[in-house]
C-alpha cells in the first residue's frame, strides 16, 4: 500500500471530536444498538415551512447557477438589515461575506490573514475546531484558560497577559460551544478596553448562537458594544442554529471591505460560492417571519431546566447553569477514580464518555476536546422524553460506580 503523504499542517490537526462522536454514535446505532446522541450540536427542529418553500420556489424559478463567490447581491442585502437590525451595526454589501456555513466563514478570515508565527489568542474552553483552524492557516493558537470565577469566560487580566506583537487575532465565542456562557455588555466593554491599547489585535466575534439566550438576558457583540473596534472586527453569524438550518450551510460575516475582499479571493480558488437555492432560503430566513426565534428559545429553556435539573441527580457530576446556546458542561471530576463493578476505571473525562456510550449507550465529548477536563459536553437539542431517558442513563451509570 502506497503511504499517503500528509502535510506538516495537517499533521498538527487532530480529527474533530464532536464529529467523530457523532460518526461513532451512528455506527453504533446502524448496527442495532439503542443510542441517545448527546454529541451533536444541531436543533432538532424542522426548517421553518416559509424557509423550505423558498427554496422551493428559488429551484422552480431556475436558481441553480453560480453566484458571486462571496454571496447573491439580495442576500447580502438582508445581512445588513439582520446586523441593524439585531445588532445596531451598519455594514455595506462589500462589507459582507457569505460562506459555505459560518465554520466557513472562520476559515477563510483566518487563512486570508495569518502567517507563520503570527498568534490567535482563544480562551478555553472553546468550541473544538478554533485551535485546529488556526494551525491549519499556519498560524499558533494560544490558549488561555478560563476559571469558575469569571463564569468560564475570559476576562480582562487574562486578555492583556495573552497579548504579544505576535498576536493577530482573538476569538470570543458568545454564548459559547461549550459552555453556554455569555458574554454581557460589561464584560465585553472591559475586553474592548484592553483591545483599544493594543491596535495590532483584530477580533473574530463568533455569534453564531446569538438567538439561544435564556432568562431575558440581552444579547451584545463586541463592535456594537464598542464602535471604534468596528473596523477590525469580523462578526460571525449564519442560519445554521437560530433558524434550524445545520445542513443548509449559510454562513456569513461583517467586517472591514479589505477583509471582506480577501476572503473573497481564498473562496475563489476554494469552495467558490456557497449553495445558490441555500442561499435564496438564508433570504427568507433573514427577511420573513422572526417569531419562529422566540418560540424556539422557549423550548431550550424548558429543555435546559429539566437536564440540569436531572443531572444534579447524578452521584459525581456538577453543573453550573449555561445561560445560552443548548449545551451543559458539566464537571464529572467527582466520578475520576471509581470503577464499574466490573473492574473498569474511569481516569478521565474521555473514559466517562467512551464508557458511558459503550455501558449505556448514550454519547457525549469530552471536556478535553475543548480544552477543559474533567468536563463533558452534552446537546440538549432533544425531545423531552429522549432527554429523560438519557439523563436516567447517566445517573444510574454514575450512581453504579463504586
Amino acid at each position: 500500500m502506497i503511504e499517503v503523504p500528509v502535510s506538516a499542517a495537517l499533521r498538527r490537526v487532530a480529527p474533530s471530536a464532536t464529529i467523530a462522536v457523532s460518526a461513532q454514535a451512528r455506527a453504533l446505532a446502524r448496527e442495532g444498538r439503542d443510542i441517545i446522541n448527546l454529541g451533536v450540536g444541531e436543533p432538532d427542529a424542522d426548517t421553518p415551512a416559509h424557509i423550505r418553500s423558498a427554496a422551493i420556489a428559488a429551484i422552480e424559478a431556475g436558481h441553480t447557477r453560480y453566484t458571486d463567490v462571496d454571496g447573491l447581491p439580495q442576500l447580502k442585502e438582508a445581512v445588513c438589515k439582520k446586523f441593524s437590525r439585531d445588532n445596531g451595526l451598519a455594514y455595506a454589501p462589500s462589507e459582507i461575506n457569505v460562506s459555505p456555513g459560518a465554520k466557513t466563514v472562520i476559515y477563510n478570515a483566518l487563512v486570508a490573514t495569518i502567517s507563520a508565527g503570527d498568534e490567535v489568542i482563544i480562551p478555553a474552553p472553546y468550541w473544538v475546531s478554533y485551535p485546529d483552524m488556526v494551525c491549519l492557516a499556519g498560524g499558533s493558537p494560544v490558549i488561555v484558560p478560563t476559571s469558575t470565577a469569571t463564569g468560564l469566560k475570559l476576562d480582562a487580566a487574562g486578555l492583556e497577559s495573552a497579548i504579544t506583537e505576535r498576536t493577530r487575532w482573538l476569538i470570543l465565542n458568545s454564548p459559547g460551544n461549550p459552555t453556554g456562557a455569555c458574554y454581557s455588555e460589561e464584560e465585553l466593554r472591559a475586553l474592548a478596553d484592553v483591545l483599544l491599547r493594543h491596535p495590532h489585535v483584530w477580533i473574530l466575534s463568533d455569534d453564531i448562537y446569538e438567538h439561544l439566550l435564556f432568562d431575558g438576558l440581552r444579547f451584545f457583540t463586541i463592535a456594537q458594544v464598542e464602535p471604534r473596534l468596528r473596523d477590525r472586527t469580523l462578526t460571525v453569524n449564519g442560519v445554521s442554529k437560530g433558524y434550524a438550518m445545520t445542513g443548509w450551510r449559510i454562513g456569513f460575516g461583517g467586517g472591514p471591505e479589505g477583509l471582506i475582499r480577501q476572503m473573497a479571493k481564498v473562496m475563489g480558488q476554494s469552495t467558490t460560492n456557497a449553495c445558490t437555492i441555500a442561499q435564496w432560503a438564508a433570504i427568507a430566513a433573514l427577511d420573513g417571519p422572526q417569531d419562529f426565534l422566540a418560540e424556539q428559545t422557549v423550548i431550550f429553556q424548558r429543555r435546559r431546566d429539566l437536564v440540569f435539573a436531572a443531572l444534579a441527580e447524578a452521584p459525581g457530576i456538577s453543573c453550573d447553569l449555561p445561560q445560552g446556546a443548548f449545551y451543559l458542561f458539566p464537571s464529572c471530576s467527582g466520578v475520576l477514580g471509581k470503577r464499574r463493578a466490573d473492574g473498569q476505571l474511569i481516569q478521565s473525562d474521555e473514559d466517562f464518555v467512551v464508557q458511558l456510550l459503550k455501558h449505556e449507550g448514550v454519547a457525549a465529548v469530552h471536556g478535553a476536546a475543548f480544552g477543559l477536563s474533567p468536563h463533558f459536553r452534552i446537546s440538549y437539542a432533544l425531545d423531552d422524553a429522549t432527554l429523560e431517558e438519557a439523563c436516567a442513563r447517566i445517573i444510574g451509570f454514575c450512581s453504579r460506580l463504586q
